[in-house]
């Protein structure tokens, strides 16, 4: 059996967890490929099974065929060689995203979008959050436009909407 190690990336690189495997998620996902110092270690998605999550991932019907290798374990994507913890949690909390040494998550549910609800990845071990959409009560920032305002204090943050961002 070949063994694979959610570790086995670049050390120095950004240790990610995406909860909501959805449209954005799997973008979130893609685009994490294309930068070697981003490595995607966790995954969250109570209504998607490893196998599903396979096969959206390999049939983009807007992005096209992954061009990788995908494979679906028990608990685990495989891809390209690096095993990507996979999770069904409904509450954010008891996803173990410290666990699998995810840094930084990416909220992409649409359902946990205030700091409160969003903060609950923070007691799973996640040190920042980085909500997909626009937030009633997170800071919020729009690349090319206030980025230059976020400080590092900031524990949960919204990235606006992908309609603003994709019309930047």
């Amino acid at each position: 059996a070949r063994a694979f190690s959610n570790f086995n990336v670049v050390p120095m690189s950004i240790r990610v967890g995406i909860n909501g495997f959805g449209r954005i998620g799997r973008l979130v996902f893609r685009a994490s490929l294309g930068h070697d110092d981003v490595a995607v270690v966790a995954v969250n998605d109570p209504f998607l099974d490893p196998s599903y999550m396979a096969y959206l991932l390999t049939h983009d019907s807007v992005h096209g065929e992954f061009k990788g290798e995908v494979i679906a374990e028990e608990g685990a994507l495989i891809i390209n060689g690096n095993r990507i913890a996979v999770f069904s949690e409904r509450d954010p909390a008891n996803i173990p995203w410290g666990r699998e040494g995810a840094e930084y998550v990416v909220e992409s549910t649409g359902v946990f979008t205030t700091t409160d609800k969003a903060a609950a990845h923070l007691r799973g071990g996640a040190k920042k959050v980085i909500i997909s959409a626009p937030s009633a009560d997170a800071p919020m920032f729009v690349m090319g436009v206030n980025e230059d305002a976020y400080t590092p204090d900031m524990d949960v943050i919204s990235n606006a909407s992908c309609t603003t961002n994709c019309t930047l």
